[in-house]
């Protein structure tokens, strides 16, 4: 998925990460380990202002990634303070 802002956010590895990827420059801005592969597109939604990111993570036996039935969401940083750490919701 990528961003207006100009995020990459992909989980599509077999290290069990997801990120964020600055796409101009190809930097990893933010990583998050996942309990099974996320072989899956990345979606956001906003509640009362504030963002998240959700991904399925469930696995795939052909990349040999963990098997799971996982649905996980992060919250992105607060756009009113600008602080915080993303944190995660399962």
């Amino acid at each position: 998925m990528v961003t207006a802002s100009g995020l990459t956010f992909i989980a599509a590895a077999t290290d069990d990460l997801i990120r964020a990827i600055d796409t101009r420059t190809g930097r990893t801005l933010w990583q998050a380990p996942l309990p099974a592969g996320g072989q899956a597109n990345p979606m956001t939604y906003e509640i009362e202002g504030r963002q998240f990111l959700v991904i399925m993570a469930g696995g795939h036996h052909f990349m040999e990634t963990p098997i799971g039935d996982h649905v996980v969401a992060f919250a992105l940083p607060d756009k009113v303070s600008g602080g915080g750490n993303t944190s995660r919701t399962q």
